[in-house]
């Protein structure tokens, strides 16, 4: 396959942020790999292919997956996030970042694939004005509230050490949870890391972790008066000792995405 790149040294990288759910934890997940390639070697970042002549965007999206974990999706699983064209974002070629979203609904074993050294889920927490994401004794935060846009990229080289994820990784990872938790009210696409089927209780779990609070705050009488337009009720839970709870699903079009 011949890869595009375009005059002046302008390569288009696709990036995809892949979420999951631990039910063991009750832990949001996000896939991150060490890379084994180029100048980005033994960094940690999201997984980014470049893309090819004869492919979509949509389609390089998925085929990153393939690569780095080896699994396929059909398309309809990954959506669009932003493009990030700042001049500044990456140290020699310019580059172009086109990026995506795929919700799993299960955590699955991984295998690192071409161009990644290793591939690990890396487990969701916050503080006050960022997002953590934790794998071991290995510890990434999205780009900081309180920094801009335009500051980041005009000081991006203070970002370029092993402390940091790769490029501007940090502040795509900063969009994404924006973006799910800006919608939670009313497009929660990310309830697609439970399944097709999922308690109230599992969807405030999910809502806990971008509203950047216990599970215990959000009290389940008010989350099914304000959130219930939302799902479908499908059935009840089976197999579990005393009352079994509610099913649901994502209401009509939520549930092909």
């Amino acid at each position: 396959m011949v890869e595009t790149n375009l005059n002046n040294n302008l390569i288009i990288n696709v990036a995809n942020i892949i979420w999951s759910f631990d039910p063991t934890n009750k832990e949001i997940l996000v896939l991150l790999v060490k890379n084994s390639l180029g100048q980005n070697v033994d960094k940690w970042g999201l997984p980014t292919t470049i893309l090819r002549k004869d492919e979509s965007a949509e389609e390089a999206s998925l085929r990153l997956i393939r690569e780095k974990i080896g699994i396929n999706l059909p398309e309809f699983s990954t959506e669009q996030l932003a493009t990030f064209s700042n001049v500044n974002r990456t140290l020699k070629n310019r580059e172009i970042a086109l990026t995506y979203m795929t919700y799993l609904p299960q955590k699955i074993d991984l295998t690192a694939g071409y161009g990644a050294k290793d591939a690990e889920w890396f487990h969701v927490q916050y503080s006050a004005d960022q997002y953590l994401l934790k794998y071991q004794n290995l510890i990434f935060k999205t780009l900081s509230d309180k920094i801009s846009e335009s500051d980041f990229y005009n000081n991006i080289d203070e970002f370029n050490n092993d402390k940091h994820l790769i490029a501007d990784h940090e502040l795509i990872l900063r969009l994404a949870f924006n973006r799910i938790t800006n919608r939670l009210n009313y497009l929660p696409t990310i309830l697609l890391i439970l399944g097709d089927q999922f308690t109230l209780k599992q969807a405030r779990e999910v809502y806990a972790t971008f509203w950047k609070e216990p599970v215990t705050n959000i009290d389940n009488s008010n989350f099914r008066k304000t959130h219930s337009h939302l799902f479908i009720e499908v059935g009840s839970e089976h197999g579990k000792s005393g009352r079994p709870a509610k099913l649901y699903k994502l209401r009509g079009l939520l549930d092909q995405k």
